[in-house]
């Protein structure tokens, strides 16, 4: 006949076992999880960087075309006023000539230096984009824990141990005997007979 404490320490460890084998599913689940995780904020971030990256690509050919206009119409400009000012009788350009000339320099000048602030400006926004960006990334990823068998098993020895010592531990405070405690007693009472 089996001791009751055999058989609840038998019972802890096919427990144990279940136990170990449905926290190593768990893990390797948990694992898995993680690295979709970060898979799809890797997906997310690169999704944003092309999106991020095609629209500060349209601001420079906007601005490169608004730029090109900008010159032609004042090339434009110069040269009908050169033209209307040389068919004014052959005369050579003179002082008020030449400032309104240079005038239309500046204006110029003003026009493509409005259109380069504004890029730079758009180009310090993409790159803070760009910084938000990997942050995104960076907090929609997780720290991958890959399963850890050794870790798990021992917290199910010890488990089983714990409810090995434990039961042990009641039977002591209960005051009873194990088998092997019986038959000591048994057999130092029948050898005391003997003498």
């Amino acid at each position: 006949m089996c001791s009751p404490t055999i058989a609840l320490t038998v019972a802890s460890v096919a427990s144990a076992g279940i136990q170990y084998q449905a926290g190593k599913e768990q893990q390797k689940q948990a694992y898995r999880q993680q690295i979709r995780q970060n898979e799809m904020a890797k997906r997310n971030a690169n999704i944003r960087y092309a999106s991020a990256q095609l629209k500060i690509r349209q601001e420079l050919n906007k601005a490169s075309q608004k730029d090109l206009q900008g010159t032609l119409k004042a090339r434009k400009a110069r040269a009908t006023y050169i033209a209307g000012a040389g068919d004014a009788g052959g005369l050579a350009i003179s002082g008020s000539t030449n400032a309104l000339l240079a005038n239309y320099y500046r204006t110029e000048g003003k026009f493509r230096n409005a259109i380069r602030n504004n890029m730079d400006i758009n180009i310090s926004q993409f790159e803070r984009n760009l910084e938000a960006i990997q942050f995104g990334q960076e907090s929609q990823s997780t720290y991958l824990t890959p399963p850890n068998s050794k870790l798990l098993f021992a917290t199910q020895a010890l488990n089983v141990a714990n409810t090995y010592y434990s039961l042990k531990f009641q039977q002591q405070n209960a005051g009873l005997m194990t088998g092997k405690e019986k038959a000591e007693q048994t057999r130092s009472v029948t050898d005391w007979q003997d003498v």
